[in-house]
């Protein structure tokens, strides 16, 4: 069943970190690393450039334990589930093994899509189709296969590589509107200029498509997150208190990583008719500075 999405040379199955499977994507020197376990984008690298994406050296690839780093899917729900406190925080997707759908690839792109096997929990198709080119762009499709509308709430919660989280600002959401996590209950704020980071940051940014930009000195470049069918930006940081109480992520693995994620969460949650379909997109690409 899984040959099937095989391309010699372009495309392979290989068996990853706790034996759990993935597809190797190339296309002309760039490589991207698709796991069937959440449908989880853990590598992506540019031809002749570092690695974009970010993974804990103490991160889990184990059953019922999320992957720590790259692209771990947050779907149907973002956060806490919003009835059901024995549900998953951020869903079921990035837990569960998907299925393998369809390939192709052409001169310059390489393309995987990969089918969520479904779940009582929700009555709702979701596909993921990731696009290796100049660019690397994942997008998540829902469709409510059911007879009654549906809330869905979502993101790509994209870990970063970034030199040094003191040295790197995030543009593009200069006078967007944010919810603080930190301070529940407070009004929601508008963000004066470029993000720093100086402390734990998580940040949802409601009401913007904007395109976001991590600029990074230390690395010599920026990373450029496009996105389309999202109304909300995720800007996260968990600084040196939270990082040294998670168990798979290292003391000072903070300092190598932002995320900044392509969602739809919080008022921007959406309602899902019977029979409609949703595609979120985010487009990713790094270039020097």
């Amino acid at each position: 069943m899984t040959a099937s999405i095989e391309i010699p040379g372009r495309i392979d199955l290989q068996t990853g970190h706790g034996g759990l499977r993935y597809a190797a994507l190339r296309c002309n020197g760039a490589e991207a690393h698709v796991y069937l376990y959440g449908a989880h984008v853990l590598h992506y690298q540019p031809a002749n450039q570092a690695p974009v994406l970010w993974q804990s050296q103490l991160s889990l690839f184990e059953p019922g334990k999320p992957i720590r780093g790259g692209i771990p899917l947050c779907w149907p729900w973002f956060g806490p589930h919003p009835s059901d406190s024995t549900q998953p925080g951020h869903g079921i997707a990035r837990l569960t093994e998907w299925k393998p759908g369809s390939s192709k690839a052409t001169e310059s792109a390489t393309e995987i899509t990969l089918r969520f096997p479904g779940s009582p929990v929700v009555d709702a198709a979701l596909e993921l189709t990731v696009i290796l080119s100049d660019t690397l762009t994942v997008t998540m499709t829902t469709r409510n296969g059911g007879s009654a509308a549906i809330p869905v709430s979502s993101a790509m919660h994209t870990y970063f590589a970034v030199s040094d989280i003191h040295e790197v600002s995030v543009t593009g959401l200069e006078n967007s509107r944010y919810i603080d996590m930190l301070l529940p209950g407070q009004p929601v704020l508008t963000q004066p200029g470029a993000i720093t980071f100086t402390a734990q940051t998580e940040r949802r940014y409601i009401g913007t498509e904007q395109t976001c930009t991590i600029v990074d000195p230390g690395l010599n470049r920026r990373i450029v997150i496009e996105k389309a069918g999202s109304r909300s930006t995720v800007v996260w940081n968990p600084w040196i208190e939270k990082a040294a109480a998670m168990p798979d992520f290292g003391n000072e693995e903070y300092l190598e990583t932002v995320c900044v994620e392509t969602a739809n969460c919080g008022p921007d949650t959406l309602t899902l008719a019977p029979g409609a379909t949703h595609a979120m997109t985010a487009r990713i690409r790094a270039e020097a500075l």
